[in-house]
């Protein structure tokens, strides 16, 4: 997993690929618990980029990206969302996500 850590990166992470992007906060309760998930997900699947982007640190691209409730995952494809879930979901609904 890759926790954001300059604003400016965020662009070039979602640019080539799949790229799950986890958008979060620390006093998130239900953002700790997939947050399980996502670690289960990326030891299964090495290949697979997830970005972790906590609102409060960057919430300008919160607001470009439109979260209006965390936890909220997005899905890009070459730099271009392909789909979106808020809330809570399992592992396996995360991968039914990426398909």
């Amino acid at each position: 997993m890759i926790y954001l850590e300059c604003e400016k990166d965020f662009s070039s992470l979602i640019s080539t690929g799949t790229v799950l992007v986890d958008f979060y906060a620390e006093w998130c309760g239900p953002c700790h618990l997939m947050a399980k998930e996502l670690e289960e997900l990326a030891n299964e699947d090495t290949n697979l980029k997830i970005v972790k982007i906590d609102i409060d640190k960057f919430p300008n691209i919160a607001n470009v990206n439109a979260i209006m409730a965390i936890p909220t995952l997005k899905v890009y494809k070459s730099g271009i969302e392909v789909t979106s879930h808020t809330g809570y979901i399992t592992k396996e609904n995360i991968k039914d996500l990426l398909r």
